[in-house]
């Protein structure tokens, strides 16, 4: 195969930019890994006159990605602009319905739509590649779809969004509160215009949906996610977990139970000396489970110019190269529908929890979790406060529904001050 490559990259932001730069900087290391040339025909964007610090003389330009999907000269299209809808679903359904292979790093497009586009893709004999959509750099769709391929995925699990990442190391290094580290990672330009998408788990959701698809061969769907963010983890929830040996971390886990798959993404506990214990500032890890490769651990940077345009060209190369896949492992048609796991297995809790402080209020919540069957591993007492009294409780295992029941059972004491935090601590 010695016929040009050619590319149409709509979106000239970071990611963008960075991917013009290693075509233009590598072309002779890519033709010789690849036999061919890859070029780039032309390229869209919201403004033309900005500078972006690279060299866009001779790309023909199009203001709208449609148009430029639907090029001739354009082989593959490299959707790098983001947004579940408009312009960029748009786009890409307009290259795959012409039967152009596409390259994206939008993983809200894919976590949504993405059944319908692999569908589409796969109709067509396009590829739909998505490698720097989870994880930025790090390559854990390939590791899933290819390294992997003989094993029987038992969990994916891993730390997938920096920026929460960032804002949890931060508060316990320099005991700081979050809401002041949440300003402090505004400021740095860490946050996605709307923050919820990142402290609320959203976007490592997303990312968390696409991995289980391909691990568990079912269909995407985010909607069977259970999302909880980090709005609530305190100061004080950092230092007694540091002082229990856990650290506190925004996990994504999934995993095929007898009750169907479960995905959350969710803060847990985990013990600070392991793998994702020891993750710090803004980085990301997917600790992947296979029943013959046993555990392996991949660590990154999950986004900024260089990884995630890595990634993108990863793909890139991969087409170039005539490497086919399926979008998510196995022909669309064959994922199966999400059987939404009503429950998740059971796993010891961390309880922090302010009580009045008068005779007889810790026995009342030792009673109500004793009436869900809940035993307690440990519990400690912190200094009182303006007649109330910290308490931390750590369960032995047990199932989330049940945890709920007792929860509920406090609250009907009336000698809890303000809402529990209940977090998960996992094994791994």
């Amino acid at each position: 195969m010695t016929t040009t490559l050619r590319l149409g990259i709509a979106g000239l932001g970071t990611v963008g930019t960075g991917v013009v730069r290693i075509v233009q900087r590598h072309a002779a290391l890519l033709a010789g890994r690849t036999g061919r040339e890859i070029t780039i025909s032309a390229v869209s964007a919201r403004t033309r006159d900005k500078d972006r610090g690279v060299r866009l003389q001779g790309y023909e330009w199009e203001d709208d990605p449609v148009a430029l999907a639907r090029r001739d000269d354009v082989d593959v299209f490299v959707e790098l602009m983001g947004g579940s809808d408009g312009p960029a679903k748009a786009a890409v359904e307009a290259a795959l319905g012409l039967g152009k292979d596409v390259v994206t790093a939008n993983k809200a497009m894919l976590a949504i739509h993405g059944q319908a586009l692999a569908e589409q893709a796969e109709a067509r004999g396009a590829a739909l590649r998505f490698e720097a959509a989870v994880a930025g750099g790090i390559p854990v769709v390939k590791a899933l779809t290819e390294g992997l391929a003989g094993n029987e995925i038992t969990r994916v699990m891993g730390v997938m969004n920096g920026t929460c990442n960032y804002i949890l190391t931060r508060m316990e290094d320099a005991e700081l509160p979050y809401d002041e580290v949440f300003e402090e990672a505004r400021a740095l330009g860490y946050l996605e215009a709307d923050p919820t998408l990142d402290v609320g788990g959203i976007d490592a959701g997303h990312k968390l949906a696409l991995l289980a698809s391909i691990a568990f061969g079912t269909q995407v769907d985010f909607g069977a996610m259970k999302l909880e963010g980090i709005e609530r983890i305190s100061i004080d929830d950092i230092r007694q977990a540091a002082d229990m040996g856990y650290r506190i971390k925004l996990l994504g886990v999934a995993q095929m139970t007898g009750r169907g798959l479960m995905q959350r993404m969710s803060p847990c506990l985990v013990p600070a000396d392991s793998p994702l214990g020891q993750l710090e500032d803004a980085m990301n890890m997917v600790v992947l489970e296979g029943d013959s490769v046993g555990q392996i651990v991949l660590r990154g940077a999950g986004a900024g110019e260089g990884p995630t345009a890595s990634a993108v060209m990863s793909d890139i190369v991969d087409i170039a190269r005539g490497t086919r896949l399926s979008t998510f492992g196995k022909p669309a048609a064959s994922l199966s529908p999400v059987e939404k796991a009503t429950t998740s297995t059971p796993a010891p809790y961390y309880l922090r929890m302010t009580l009045e402080d008068k005779p007889g209020a810790l026995a009342k919540i030792a009673t109500a979790l004793g009436a869900e069957g809940i035993s307690i591993d440990r519990m400690r007492q912190y200094g009182h406060e303006d007649k109330t009294a910290p308490v931390l409780i750590v369960t032995h295992r047990t199932a989330r529904p049940a945890l709920d029941a007792a929860l509920q059972g406090m609250a009907e004491t009336g000698v809890i001050v303000g809402e529990p935090v209940a977090l998960r601590i996992e094994s791994v």
